[in-house]
């Protein structure tokens, strides 16, 4: 099978879905790779090293045209939809339940769509899983982004002149970004505590060395596909009186909670914000998903009431080299289950393959 690696069209994506040495294995199993010309430039891999592992350099339209695979990072956009194959398969992100109109013009052309933000949460499908990859990179460039905009350092240092105290840092969510923010800032030397709304979280916070910070309410949150689900409004209100006093003595916040297919939860007010330290700054890496702070703005640093809050949306790709590596291996490890040489093995009740198949012969599978 043909397969495609696309260059990422998305403004500031650096990431390529597919790096040098993955297609070199893919093609020592029997696979053919094209490379639209510069697809890598952007995470360090020239053309000449996609040549040099025996891929072929193609324009965008002979990519599209006559690969059986396409293979992106990002969601195929309307143009290239219109110019791939019928009946073609893809493999990337879709964020499917929030883009219908994307998954209606997939189906429209009879593309079997794989997407990489679906896979489940299961031990065997945990090499293919992207958004944990990513999550982890993203995470330790929120940290180091946050730095990068305080006016003070991480750790505690005794000088002659005298000793400077410690940053303290407030994370919100303990999932794969936010115990990657955790472990940063606690090697960086800050003092660091999280909150989430798994209380069975606490013990992960608390083997990184950070303090964990407990809602004291009888409500637990139900998680699906290892995200939490909506908690109530009581929920939300009794976990900002737990973290109120966190909050407006923190130097750097990372927020990162994050529920599965719908908007973001608010977790810090304009009314927190105006409580907060001078100088302290807010990293909202759910901005994307409409912001955990009411006052992000997408893809903007701006500051309000003295705190600088950071809604950038890239931190992956801000790392592409390592984030293409990875990504990568997880697309090569989903393609290997999901394929041979030969074709789709097409087992559509196989928990991995029902999980990320969105569409298939012309219909809307979820």
């Amino acid at each position: 099978m043909k397969i495609a690696v696309l260059k990422e069209t998305r403004q500031n994506e650096n990431r390529v879905a597919l790096t040098p040495s993955v297609c070199s294995q893919l093609i020592k199993q029997g696979f053919e790779c094209l490379v639209e010309q510069g697809a890598g430039y952007n995470s360090n891999f020239d053309d000449s090293v996609y040549e040099n592992a025996a891929c072929k350099i193609v324009s965008k339209e002979e990519a599209l045209t006559t690969a059986q695979i396409v293979i992106k990072v990002n969601p195929l956009s309307d143009e290239e939809i219109n110019t791939i194959k019928e009946g073609a398969a893809c493999i990337s992100y879709l964020y499917a339940s929030t883009h219908p109109e994307l998954v209606q013009k997939l189906a429209a052309k009879n593309i079997s769509a794989f997407s990489m933000d679906a896979i489940p949460r299961i031990s065997r499908a945990q090499n293919m899983d992207a958004l944990s990859s990513q999550g982890n990179l993203a995470g330790y460039k929120a940290v180091i982004l946050g730095a990068n905009h305080l006016c003070k350092i991480f750790p505690l240092m005794m000088t002659a002149a005298g000793t400077i105290t410690p940053s303290r840092v407030l994370i919100y969510g303990a999932g794969v970004a936010g115990l990657q923010a955790v472990a940063t800032a606690k090697r960086l030397g800050a003092i660091v505590e999280c909150t989430d709304v798994r209380p069975d979280t606490k013990e992960q916070v608390e083997s990184l060395g950070a303090k964990f910070i407990q809602v004291n309410t009888e409500e637990v949150a139900k998680v699906e596909g290892g995200y939490a689900k909506e908690v109530s409004e009581d929920y939300l209100q009794k976990q900002k009186e737990a973290v109120d006093k966190s909050l407006f003595q923190a130097d750097l916040v990372i927020a990162t909670a994050l529920v599965m297919g719908k908007k973001a939860p608010v977790l810090i007010t304009e009314a927190q914000v105006k409580k907060m330290k001078l100088g302290s700054v807010i990293v909202d890496m759910a901005v994307e998903q409409g912001g955990n702070c009411t006052l992000s703005e997408h893809d903007k640093v701006i500051t309000k009431y003295g705190v600088t809050i950071v809604g950038k949306s890239d931190f992956a790709s801000s790392l592409a080299q390592n984030a293409s590596e990875l990504f990568a291996k997880n697309i090569q490890n989903l393609l290997i289950h999901l394929a041979t040489k030969d074709g789709f093995k097409w087992e559509m009740e196989e928990e991995i393959t029902k999980g990320t198949l969105i569409t298939h012969q012309g219909k809307i599978l979820k």
